[in-house]
């Protein structure tokens, strides 16, 4: 036990104890919005989510610990093949019968491990690798020469869109899938890649749409987002999808969100929350939390959770300008476009102005996997920070 012995010393002595504390406030507040979004379940399915969430957060804390004690940058460059077939293997997993999710997920993203008490993700734990590889990959192309070469953009983009296809292709995670697209954004564009790759890739993205859109419009899929686009020009040729049908799960969480007002029908009082009926919030102590908070803290409520989600963020970036190196700085980067694409999405589905995907809020929503997957990833970051160039160097750096 003397490696961990020493990760703790190392930790207690340079880790980001700052980072660690913000992170423990947000899934400190998620638990007690958890407590209250599953008391309408009957009290030993509600235990168990509280439980499993509690011990999520304690694997979470560990894995902060223990991550911040590794040379991040020396261990991806010896087991940068480990962890590409890690990333590719654990989703491959989901097309064996341990794949499960179907019609009460509506898609495959889940694993079913015998004997195992929770149900493990596996597109969330590649996230953490996805990261360390893509900032890896970008530092090999960067010694090379540009990288804004054709050859460097397409090796990344083809590493991104072979980890799109393959989200796509095991579980239909299309929520999980634009997480990996914003990530890759946001690490080229930190990366230096000239903005008229971007430019490109919108066009392509675009023409491409136009010319699928007759096969795919009548998809289920699809349809999220059209009622949403319904939803925001107020048509009223589609009120019923809008708001029984495709569009149910918004319409029931904008009411509760608006009727918490300034500052909330007050805890264990949300009239959604707390009810048993089947017109009441779906999903909301996973996808719909947000709205939970408030319902039952008000506008009050989502201010303070989404200044704590921030300062995560901030820290993440401010961590990212201070790195040792550019791959050190990518990595910090990616995990901050992480969260962002995560809140944004799940707070925009909340509010009626993105299209359900099924997104958790981070270190809000119960999921044990994500709460794990989110700590592991902070404690990269710190082990960032733990490596992080001195001010007078960082300083003469930049000269």
């Amino acid at each position: 036990m003397s490696w961990l012995r020493d990760s703790i010393r190392a930790f207690l002595e340079r880790g980001d104890r700052l980072l660690l504390a913000l992170c423990l406030l947000a899934s400190g507040f998620g638990l007690v919005l958890i407590y209250s979004a599953t008391r309408y379940m009957d009290a030993a399915a509600g235990m168990r989510c509280m439980v499993i969430q509690a011990a999520g957060i304690l694997l979470g804390v560990l894995a902060y610990i223990l991550l911040s004690s590794v040379d991040i940058e020396l261990f991806t460059e010896k087991s940068w093949k480990w962890l590409l077939l890690f990333g590719v293997f654990i989703n491959l997993l989901l097309l064996t019968p341990l794949g499960t999710g179907g019609e009460e997920t509506g898609n495959n993203s889940w694993l079913h491990i015998p004997g195992c008490p929770v149900n493990l993700q596996p597109a969330e734990l590649a996230k953490l690798t996805f990261v360390l590889l893509l900032a890896w990959q970008m530092k090999k192309l960067g010694e090379r020469g540009s990288i804004s070469r054709p050859t460097s953009v397409f090796s990344i983009a083809g590493h991104t869109l072979v980890m799109l296809g393959l989200i796509v292709a095991t579980s239909g995670d299309f929520g999980m899938a634009l997480t990996y697209a914003v990530i890759f954004v946001v690490v080229a564009w930190a990366g230096g890649v000239k903005k008229r790759w971007f430019l490109l890739a919108v066009v392509v993205c675009v023409v491409g749409l136009l010319l699928i859109w007759p096969y795919i419009k009548d998809r289920y899929f699809m349809r999220r987002f059209i009622v949403v686009f319904d939803h925001l020009t107020g048509n009223p040729d589609t009120l019923y999808d809008q708001t029984r049908d495709t569009g149910f799960q918004q319409t029931r969480s904008i009411l509760a969100i608006g009727s918490g007002g300034l500052f909330g029908m007050g805890y264990l009082n949300g009239t959604q929350t707390q009810s048993t009926s089947e017109q009441s919030l779906p999903a909301r102590h996973t996808d719909e939390i947000f709205a939970v908070c408030g319902e039952e803290f008000g506008l009050v409520g989502c201010v303070l959770l989404l200044c704590l989600l921030g300062a995560i963020i901030l820290r993440c970036i401010w961590v990212s300008r201070r790195a040792s190196s550019p791959q050190s700085a990518l990595i910090a980067m990616g995990y901050a476009g992480m969260l962002t694409a995560q809140v944004a999405v799940n707070v925009g589905m909340c509010l009626y102005v993105f299209p359900v995907v099924g997104l958790t809020l981070p270190f809000i929503s119960y999921g044990g996997t994500s709460i794990v997957t989110m700590f592991a990833a902070m404690g990269i970051v710190s082990s960032i920070k733990m490596r992080s160039l001195p001010s007078w160097l960082r300083d003469r750096s930049r000269l």
